[in-house]
This record gives C-alpha cells, structure tokens and sequence, in this order.
C-alpha cells in the first residue's frame, strides 16, 4: 500500500441532508442529516478506512461522492476538477475513473444477465471494447479476480456470495479506473472468505496502482487493509489518524469504545480487558444533540460539550480529533 503525497481526491464540507415528509414510515416533518459537513482527502496509491456504526452516514458519503446522491452543500475536487460542476459529459468521464463495489453481492447483479454482460456492461457504456476484444477482456477480468472463463457464461444465482463479490470487483475494474469506493464489500460474506476478498483487493491496488475508499465497520479489517482511518459518527467524522497510531492511541471517546469491542484471541488477555459500554441509542440525524453529538452517550462529557461543537484539530503528527477534551 505504497502512497504519494499528492492528493487524489479532497472533500470538503460535504453535506447530505433528506427532507421527512409526513406518511405511515414517517410520524414527523424534519431533515434528516446523513453526512453533515464531512471533509477528507485521499491519496495516491492509499487506502482511506471509513468506519462507524450502522447509520452513521458512512454510505451516504460514499455514495454521494460519486454522484448517486446529489450532494446538499460541499465539494468532492478528484484531480483537480469538482465533481458537483460536471456536466454529463464530465461525469461520464470521471465515473471511468471512480468506480465503486457494493455491499451486497445478491442485489448489485443484475439476475436476468449473465456473469460476462456483467462485466462487459462498462465497456459498452465507455465504448472501450467490442465483439472478440470485449470477450477476451472479460475473460481477462474473471482471471484477475480468480473465476474461470466458463463463468461468463453462468448466471449470478449460480455463485456463492463470495464468487459475486469477485464478480462485482472484475466489474469495477472493468473500465480501469484510479479510483474504488468499497462500500462494506466483506459484511455479507462468511467470516472465512472475507480475508480472501480483502487480500484480493490489496494484490489489485498493489498492481494496479489503486486507491480506496474502503467503509467496513469491522475495525479489524480496516486496520488490516488502511493506511489511515477516519471514524465517523451521526454524520460527521470525528478523528482521523495514520491506522497504526489510531488503533495504538485512540484520543475520542467515541473511537476508545469502538476499539474496545474488537476481541482479542489470547483469551488471558482477553478476560483482563475493559471494554467500554456505550449506554443508550444513537440519537436520532433529525434532531442530532446541540453542541458534541457523541456526548449523550459519553461518560466523560463535560457542560461545555452540550454548549459548542468541537472543532476537528490536529492533536500531533497529522491525528485529527474533535473533542473538547483532548488538548
């Protein structure tokens, strides 16, 4: 996971909001606050682990980066140019150049195609390849991703969950792209294939010169594959630091209990560890708490955390923090 100083991607004040209308699902008018003024750059050749808990905003900023949701404030600048300003002919462009690999390996292929329209759906959108030369790319991409050429000829429903993940990769990889939003790309698959796909993906970036965005909320994992995490809480992130230091000296509250909660397998060491207990629910993105979001469920909150927000500051060697705590 060799990196580069230069910035690939920067967000900046990214900001996904959701009107509420009145209806059976929803009981009250309001703006739900997905992604609340977000920043983060990305590197060459790096691999960013955006972690939190489920509904914290972590896929809606995913999502929004390249355009499946159309951002409410902010902007995403991918080598130099603002995704939001593009014209289709500008985002045609740039989404050969971002790609992404979803969550769910079940509903991202489409049942009613077989396994090489799949893959070879990009290259006719691009335009990059066709008749002899789309079907030997497509068989191409099956060996890259460890399938055999026969399996072009197969429906999805054949496949275990991880063989359509590796499907749902060959298809990112298709149109040869800088860029990868994984979202959550291990959750659904069984324990003993989810370090195949992970180790897969870190030989890709490896020859291929890729950068991730990779959102998990396993902290195990994402330390495996990061370079830097980015811990995101009720939309907003809330520290950012190089993985081997967050994970050897978390400095917010909300990142300590995270932490806590991944077992360790010497079960010695195990059975002496503290782990923290977060008490309550998280509350609600309509009404977020005034001032620190995590402070109604944190035990060292003070009262100046219910009167400001804290400001993300660099607490030493580039680890960013907001807490009102840590100086």
């Amino acid at each position: 996971m060799s990196t580069s100083a230069q910035p690939l991607l920067e967000v900046r004040h990214l900001k996904k909001y959701f009107a509420m209308g009145q209806g059976i699902k929803f009981r009250k008018k309001g703006t739900l606050k997905a992604v609340d003024d977000v920043g983060f750059t990305i590197n060459k050749g790096e691999t960013l682990g955006l972690v939190g808990e489920s509904g914290c905003g972590k896929t809606t900023a995913g999502r929004t980066i390249v355009r499946l949701y159309e951002p409410t404030a902010g902007e995403a600048i991918f080598e130099g140019k603002n995704i939001y300003s593009q014209d289709e002919g500008g985002m045609q462009e740039i989404r050969r150049k971002i790609q992404m690999i979803f969550q769910d390996p079940y509903s991202s292929l489409n049942p009613r195609m077989t396994v090489g329209d799949i893959i070879g759906e990009p290259l006719d959108i691009h335009g990059l390849a066709k008749g002899k030369e789309r079907t030997e790319r497509i068989y191409e991409l099956l060996n890259i991703v460890r399938l055999n050429p026969e399996h072009a000829n197969r429906f999805p429903h054949e496949f275990s969950g991880g063989q359509r993940q590796r499907i749902g990769v060959a298809r990112a990889l298709a149109v040869q792209p800088s860029f990868i939003i994984a979202d959550e790309p291990i959750s659904a698959l069984d324990v003993s294939i989810q370090a195949q796909v992970v180790n897969m993906l870190e030989e890709l970036q490896e020859k291929m010169g890729l950068t991730y965005l990779f959102i998990a909320h396993d902290l195990s994992m994402v330390k495996h594959i990061s370079n830097r995490v980015a811990v995101m809480y009720l939309g907003k992130i809330v520290e950012v630091a190089r993985s081997s230091e967050l994970y050897k000296n978390p400095l917010h509250p909300y990142t300590k209990a995270l932490l806590s909660a991944i077992p360790i397998p010497d079960p010695d060491v195990e059975a002496e560890r503290k782990r923290i207990i977060l008490e309550g629910d998280v509350p609600s993105p309509i009404d977020p708490p005034a001032g620190c979001r995590f402070r109604s469920r944190c035990k060292v909150s003070v009262e100046r955390c219910k009167e400001a927000e804290p400001e993300f500051l660099d607490a030493g060697g580039g680890h960013m923090v907001a807490c009102h705590l840590v100086k």
